[in-house]
């Protein structure tokens, strides 16, 4: 009886904590102003997600066997996108507090003439819902509890539309981004770190679809969804307060843990806008 109660007790101080955290750092959220034209909300009607209806969806739990977020590169990387590459995992490792592993690159020959297309551009595109449906879920990691592919080409998702950031199946926990739009079409020490906090923020978006969550529409947030690059680089790679509380009740992670941890790579790779922001949470608690 004793020990149940200690328990029980732990859990309270822990519920707790995690609750004043939340507090804490709502004051540093940034209300969304009413969409402008082009922009995602003022195209897609979204009900948003709250705290309550992401506990009833019974997200993706991570368990003994079932807990590494895998991701496949596609494509051709030179030396300074495999650079990116090495540190999207290092950062997703750390935002979802778990443990994280990038596979050896495939070639994207093995996307066939039927799934792939030359853009409006110009430019060599790959059908997203094909790399998801015939090579992402047929691979078999069976401790996944995400797979994310990163591709060299561009994406679209159907002949209608132009291109696609990134698009992941919440069902079956796989996700597919592209860094073609993100370097600007040609990657560079000037345009390295722009890109790096577009492909920061495109990888964990997807991923966090993966995890359950849904469209943020109240707050600047990594889950706000997105038409275009301009709109990408106003959104924050932070999780809003809401967002980040569906995430730890489902991760079970350590909010300082994560937040000194986010705080040391940002700074080291001089992301210095998501790094103050992280600062005002800090300096809140």
């Amino acid at each position: 009886m004793k020990k149940l109660t200690l328990a029980l007790i732990l859990i309270c101080c822990s519920c707790n904590q995690n609750d004043s955290y939340f507090a804490a750092i709502a004051a540093n959220d940034i209300k969304l102003n009413a969409p402008m034209d082009g922009e995602w909300l003022a195209t897609h009607r979204e009900k948003g997600q709250s705290f309550e209806a992401f506990l009833k969806s019974k997200p993706s739990i991570p368990i003994a066997t079932s807990n590494t977020i895998y991701l496949r590169p596609i494509g051709n990387f030179n030396a300074i996108q495999q650079k990116q590459i090495g540190l999207t995992r290092e950062y997703l490792e750390i935002y979802f507090q778990t443990k994280t592993k990038t596979l050896e690159a495939i070639p994207d020959q093995i996307v066939p003439k039927t799934a792939r297309r030359v853009g409006y551009e110009n430019n060599q595109q790959l059908l997203a819902g094909f790399i998801l449906d015939s090579i992402l879920k047929k691979e078999k990691h069976p401790n996944a509890i995400a797979f994310m592919g990163i591709a060299e080409a561009d994406l679209y998702p159907k002949p209608e539309w132009n291109y696609v950031f990134g698009l992941a199946s919440y069902k079956d926990r796989v996700g597919v981004s592209s860094i073609y739009r993100l370097q600007d079409t040609t990657l560079t020490g000037v345009s390295f770190n722009l890109c790096l906090e577009r492909l920061l923020k495109i990888s964990s978006h997807e991923i966090g679809h993966m995890f359950g969550l849904r469209h943020c529409i109240a707050a600047n947030c990594t889950m706000n969804g997105t038409n275009n690059i301009e709109e990408t680089d106003r959104n924050f790679a932070r999780l809003c307060s809401n967002c980040q509380r569906k995430l730890q009740a489902e991760l079970k992670y350590d909010n300082l843990k994560r937040l000194t941890e986010l705080q040391g790579f940002f700074k080291r790779n001089r992301l210095n806008k998501e790094a103050q922001l992280l600062e005002k949470d800090a300096n809140s608690l």
